[in-house]
């Protein structure tokens, strides 16, 4: 990609705030985009090759969006935790083992997606997240779900494609969690904390493709308190 054609995006997003260069087989996170650092809202440079986010992401301090899904990121920096007004954070399909030691302080964060990446466990940094609405951790090697989640604020949790085969009671515990994804994992039925359905928020539980079959759920004691709980929010959004 040319010097020219990469200066005409700089412009645009100059006026725009916003700053999109996807597909295009960046290998770094563009250095010029820092004469930007106090205009640019969005970040979106998906479907590349970047390897590593440098520390200077760390001054785009007006920056709500950082998209950055697809491409080769081993790891972030503990800059990208100054981010005080960041919203939304996508980093789908990348190589991410675990997140910085200081992540809980993008305190205005409500969406955080990162499917498709390497994580073992459910990061206790999210339970800092005081407006945290969506958390998409499906697809990663995730195995059980620890105590440290009974704190999460998210409204929706997405677990899918792991191999979880244990979850700790203290999910029952989340405040705002209405919505538990947990399809294709290791779960015996035995291992799926009853709590969840006889005393929780939870009002969507998506657990198909697991070492049980459905109608089995239907048997256990507090099934009928969680399905009053789904049907009241069917009507609510029907």
């Amino acid at each position: 990609m040319g010097n020219s054609a990469l200066k005409a995006h700089l412009e645009t997003a100059q006026k725009t705030g916003v700053f999109q260069l996807t597909g295009k087989g960046l290998t770094e996170f563009p250095e010029d985009l820092q004469k930007l650092t106090s205009n640019l809202r969005t970040i979106d440079l998906s479907n590349n090759k970047i390897e590593l986010l440098p520390p200077l992401i760390g001054k785009f301090s007006f920056l709500k969006s950082l998209v950055l899904n697809n491409n080769k990121l081993t790891a972030l920096p503990e800059e990208l935790c100054k981010l005080k007004k960041l919203e939304t954070l996508h980093l789908n399909g990348n190589h991410l083992r675990q997140l910085p030691a200081a992540f809980g302080q993008l305190s205005a964060l409500k969406t955080l997606s990162l499917s498709g990446n390497q994580l073992r466990t459910v990061p206790t940094q999210l339970c800092a997240l005081r407006h945290l609405d969506v958390v998409d951790l499906s697809k990663n090697q995730i195995q059980n779900v620890p105590d440290t989640v009974g704190e999460l604020q998210a409204i929706e949790l997405n677990l899918n494609q792991n191999q979880i085969s244990q979850i700790s009671v203290q999910i029952s515990h989340c405040p705002r969690l209405k919505v538990l994804r947990l399809e294709e994992n290791c779960l015996e039925l035995s291992m799926l904390p009853q709590s969840i359905l006889s005393d929780s928020q939870i009002s969507l539980l998506a657990v198909e493709g697991n070492l049980f079959e459905i109608k089995k759920l239907r048997e256990l004691e507090g099934y009928d308190k969680y399905m009053e709980r789904f049907t009241a929010t069917k009507k609510k959004f029907a």
